[in-house]
């Protein structure tokens, strides 16, 4: 598994050296752009549009518009400075936390920790102590030129860091439009949501959850590739035209009732109809 980053975690006077590693990887798949009558790939040019010149790497700075059309310039050599004031290589434990304290809106990306020459056995105390104190750790990292809240915590035997967004990074839900304040649901309306709840209740098992589209887009490229025939996707049943909110619960509910209820169910509907 590649290496991304080498450092050290820290919590009180324990130094853990470790290598962090990708926890999850993105497969959307890549598709290049062309052009359409000779079908070579498109270039994507840095050009200046009052100059129109191409410009190289070292014509570029980096800059923050502080008003419309106003630049503060920030050189390369002030960022690489104000870089290793901050960066140490380490990821500094703050605090323990109970996980279930942080809402999954916070959560950012994950990263798997390995120990480093010299760290296995502090490594496997800090995730020990995880374990046996139910709680996870709350650090700071730099990657990447920012400084990042982060969560470590145990994973599957394996020591995780999941990088966390910081408060302000997240928009306030008050602000969403349409948003309805009242509560004007009936209680067999409520039952009735709460019963098809039930019926599509399941383990989480991530293993038989697959990506349709990407499929499906795979398949159509190996065909053009082959030179098969391409076939049309069977469509699903069109929805019924449903207006009220109980008659489209109900209908939920019909479409993943069983075959045969249980003697419990059919009581329970008995007495809603009562």
């Amino acid at each position: 598994m590649h290496t991304i980053w080498k450092g050290s975690i820290s919590f009180g006077l324990v130094n853990i050296p470790i290598k962090l590693h990708a926890a999850t990887e993105d497969k959307d798949i890549s598709l290049r752009s062309l052009h359409k009558v000779c079908h070579t790939p498109i270039k994507y040019e840095k050009v200046c549009p009052v100059c129109e010149t191409e410009l190289k790497p070292e014509d570029i700075v980096k800059g923050y518009e502080v008003a419309k059309g106003k630049f503060v310039v920030l050189e390369d050599h002030e960022l690489e400075e104000l870089k290793k004031q901050t960066e140490e290589k380490a990821v500094e434990i703050i605090d323990f936390i109970q996980l279930s304290d942080i809402d999954p809106i916070y959560f950012n990306k994950s990263y798997y920790m390995s120990p480093n020459e010299g760290g296995a056995k502090a490594y496997t105390l800090l995730r020990k102590a995880l374990l046996e104190s139910e709680k996870a750790g709350l650090a700071k990292i730099v990657m990447r030129s920012k400084e990042q809240l982060a969560v470590i915590r145990v994973y599957n035997h394996t020591l995780l860091m999941e990088t966390i967004h910081y408060p302000d990074e997240v928009r306030n839900a008050e602000e969403v439009p349409n948003v309805p304040v009242k509560d004007n649901i009936t209680k067999k309306e409520l039952d009735t949501a709460l019963l098809l709840i039930d019926q599509l209740t399941t383990p989480f098992e991530p293993e038989k959850y697959e990506d349709e589209y990407r499929n499906r887009l795979m398949e159509l490229i190996e065909s053009k590739r082959t030179g098969e025939d391409l076939v049309t996707p069977t469509t699903k049943e069109p929805r019924g035209n449903v207006t009220d909110l109980m008659a489209a619960l109900q209908a939920s509910i019909d479409r993943t009732k069983p075959k045969t209820a249980t003697p419990k169910r059919k009581r329970a509907a008995a007495k809603k109809k009562a």
